[in-house]
């Protein structure tokens, strides 16, 4: 990891030519063009995060979706302590994923959370590393109200203070870790699943 110039994370050099590919290509060109090789420079950041929450809350990794599964920085943190029962969706990168973690991943977009298409399943968790801050501000809550209803509980690792997710989206707010600049938020679901 390279080190950081003003001690947070949006000033590392390699968060810089991400951020000015973002501005050249747009989010959605950037990991459309790159996602193939893309690496989360922050990926040691987001390990000590991994394993703080482990540590702190009550995570049930019984069954577990890497959301916007990049390389894998959140597959193979989880592989480190043990967990292995884990899904993966990334609709950019899955190649990067699969190299990576010698697994496969779906290519489902935040798009296609938003209209329902995982619907019917069911995670014990959710964890979402370095992602749902790009999401837009007018599709953040259906994609979020849609989540909760396939998982009891949702990680959200964000190297920005957004975004927040509000009670009427599906999700209770518990706590917050922050580790480098890096920011960790767990959710309970509000939404309540009935067993057939």
């Amino acid at each position: 990891m390279n080190k950081q110039r003003s001690g947070k994370v949006g000033e590392s050099p390699d968060n810089q030519s991400i951020r000015k590919k973002y501005e050249r290509y747009s989010v959605t060109g950037f990991y459309q063009q790159f996602g193939d090789d893309y690496r989360n420079p922050h990926e040691p950041a987001i390990n000590r995060m991994i394993q703080l929450a482990v540590q702190k809350w009550p995570l049930d990794l019984q069954k577990v979706l890497d959301l916007a599964c990049g390389s894998g920085e959140v597959t193979l943190a989880l592989h480190n302590f043990g967990y292995d029962n884990i899904d993966a969706i990334d609709p950019y990168t899955y190649n990067a994923y699969s190299q990576r973690t010698g697994k496969g991943a779906e290519t489902y977009s935040f798009e296609d959370i938003g209209n329902g298409i995982l619907w019917g399943r069911y995670y014990s968790l959710i964890i979402c590393s370095f992602a749902l801050h790009l999401l837009s501000e007018s599709r953040l809550p259906i994609v979020a109200y849609n989540l909760s209803a396939i998982a009891d509980s949702l990680v959200i690792i964000t190297p920005h203070k957004r975004p927040h997710l509000q009670p009427e989206w599906g999700w209770n707010y518990r706590d917050e870790l922050v580790l480098d600049s890096v920011r960790s938020r767990f959710y309970v679901s509000r939404v309540l699943r009935i067993e057939n």
